[in-house]
């Protein structure tokens, strides 16, 4: 719940006083007894609490949701969501959900998003297989506002592939590289733009590549500046950091 539109209400005798002081006492945070909802998240940081779906039954999944939308949440975000936890959403819930099928993405009570006014983020992936998790970055960018330019399958083994998008990237106001087996992707885009890089190692790849470990340190250890590095598979950590980034570069326009 928006505290302006609270406290607006009150202004416009909509509700009371004592109305709004129960709706206070719970912004900090619901407790639901399996989970802590922060409803205080939107006012400190700008955006709501997103939902990590993947270890949760579809049962809490649901409460999470019914309550998030109580409190006049929208395009509230659901990350590793499963179909099975989706169809039980859409059965039980009055408001649209939808479903991203590749980036594994539930959003429910969609309404227009209201996209930045100018500059985009570029997501960039090294090959097909990191396709899940370039689409969960690409995705929460745009449902939380930002005009995203997706440039797919274009890593070093040929890097003729990347240089034909060169311009799109060159111009974003920060890029999210995604990239598996031996990670180089990031390094590659750091050394050609003047903004920021958030490199996000994929799991992706033979033996040695120890589940995304290899691709990780690769991009611990680039020598190109301007990268930072967020968790294996990680694709929403690193959407968080390039909407943050966007935001600021539209404050500035």
């Amino acid at each position: 719940m928006d505290v302006r539109k609270i406290l607006e209400d009150v202004r416009d005798g909509k509700i009371s006083v004592d109305e709004a002081l129960k709706v206070f006492a719970k912004m900090p945070f619901e407790d639901i007894d399996f989970a802590k909802i922060d409803h205080h998240r939107k006012l400190r940081q700008g955006m709501s609490e997103v939902i990590f779906c993947e270890g949760k039954t579809k049962e809490q999944v649901l409460k999470i949701f019914e309550r998030m939308i109580e409190r006049g949440e929208v395009n509230i975000i659901g990350t590793r969501a499963s179909r099975e936890q989706y169809e039980y959403l859409r059965e039980h819930l009055k408001d649209d959900v939808i479903y991203y099928e590749t980036g594994r993405i539930i959003c429910a009570k969609r309404v227009e998003i209201i996209k930045n006014p100018k500059g985009h983020v570029a997501v960039v992936s090294a090959g097909t297989a990191d396709l899940k998790v370039a689409e969960e970055a690409a995705i929460v960018l745009e449902i939380l506002g930002n005009n995203v330019k997706r440039m797919y399958d274009v890593g070093v083994a040929g890097i003729h592939r990347l240089f034909a998008h060169l311009d799109d990237i060159q111009s974003a106001n920060a890029v999210v590289a995604v990239a598996g087996m031996e990670g180089a992707l990031a390094s590659v885009v750091a050394g050609l733009v003047s903004k920021p890089v958030i490199a996000v190692p994929t799991s992706v790849g033979y033996g040695a590549n120890f589940k995304g470990l290899s691709a990780l340190l690769t991009m611990l250890n680039s020598c190109a500046n301007g990268v930072c590095v967020v968790n294996i598979d990680n694709g929403f950590g690193a959407a968080i950091v390039a909407h943050m980034i966007n935001s600021l570069a539209n404050q500035n326009l």
